[in-house]
């Protein structure tokens, strides 16, 4: 049966009782106009049913002003389609209030514009379930503006899945606070390119848990600048893996410290390649432990250059392996000599 609704006045329907409004049909709402749709008060639009919210079009939807949106039950909220949530203006979105924005479905969130993603208020993403997160897309992600990025709990920074990890721009990677980089899973680390590791600040580097740093790819490794190596940590440098000690560049390896250096285990130093085993200042080299001398490979001892061999202190000269002493060139032997 149609709806004689049509012919009220916007004042007329602004006088409607909760109770009406809470009986309008489907054909109720779709004889309405946007104007119609328009003058229900705050109230009214309280006492919409789920009926009623999905019986508008999208023009109605558009149609509701910003008090409106923010006074949709969660129940109502949860109920627009995803054709319904793909119209509503970015101040529509940004009026949603917290309980609104954590009553949201998976499927809405998921059918959200970029344009819409960046309305989302600061507060409204600090609230989302960790199911909310994993529902926004990629190009959503993206699109996140640094402060919304910094608004993320870190329990949803955990919940960001591998694609979603790489997803992220260097300037919302730099806008990580330490809190968030330290919830980065593993798996998220190690997925992250080259361009995102390097765009790691050195503060949040230091701060890295050591599972973090051994989970880094053998490229984002080489891919860290030498402020970066410099900002490790003791504890970081001793949980780098022999894969990623073998990645590192020789502008990397003389910008780790000596302290770094002097922490390394046998295993690690037997990782450095040859070419960085020779790119080490003599600083560092004496600051090897009399272990690692020992564990240098033929090949490493046959890198070392004669500069390095002379700075051999009285501890470390003894703890040359015979394997390793059997293979100095003339130039090196004359070297440990002087």
């Amino acid at each position: 049966m149609a709806s004689n609704l049509g012919g009220l006045t916007t004042a007329q329907i602004a006088a409607l009782t909760t109770t009406q409004v809470r009986a309008l049909t489907t054909d109720d709402i779709v004889a309405l106009s946007t104007a119609q749709i328009a003058a229900f008060t705050t109230n009214q639009v309280k006492a919409f049913t789920t009926t009623a919210i999905q019986a508008m079009s999208t023009a109605d939807v558009v149609a509701l002003t910003t008090a409106q949106i923010a006074n949709l039950t969660t129940t109502d909220l949860a109920a627009l389609t995803t054709a319904q949530v793909v119209v509503l203006t970015t101040d529509q979105v940004g009026a949603l209030v917290t309980s609104q924005a954590v009553a949201l479905t998976t499927s809405q969130l998921g059918a959200l514009t970029t344009s819409q993603i960046q309305a989302v208020s600061t507060a409204d993403l600090a609230v989302l379930k960790t199911s909310q997160i994993q529902a926004i897309t990629t190009a959503d992600i993206a699109a996140l503006k640094t402060s919304q990025v910094q608004a993320i709990s870190t329990a949803d920074v955990a919940a960001l899945t591998s694609d979603q990890a790489v997803a992220l721009t260097t300037a919302q990677i730099v806008a990580l606070s330490t809190a968030q980089i330290q919830a980065v899973t593993t798996a998220d680390v190690q997925a992250l390119t080259t361009s995102q590791v390097n765009a790691i600040t050195t503060t949040d580097v230091a701060a890295l848990k050591t599972s973090q740093v051994a989970a880094i790819s053998t490229d984002g490794v080489a891919a860290l600048s030498t402020a970066q190596i410099g900002a490790l940590t003791t504890s970081q440098v001793v949980a780098v893996t022999t894969n990623q000690i073998g990645a590192l560049t020789t502008s990397q390896i003389v910008a780790v410290s000596t302290a770094n250096v002097a922490a390394l285990k046998t295993s690690q130093i037997q990782a450095i390649n040859t070419a960085d085993v020779a790119a080490l200042t003599t600083t560092q080299f004496q600051s090897i432990t009399t272990a690692g001398i020992g564990a240098l490979s033929t090949d490493q001892v046959q890198a070392l250059t004669t500069g390095q061999v002379a700075a051999l202190t009285t501890a470390q000269t003894p703890a040359l392996s015979t394997s390793g002493v059997s293979v100095l060139s003339t130039a090196q032997s004359v070297a440990l000599q002087t």
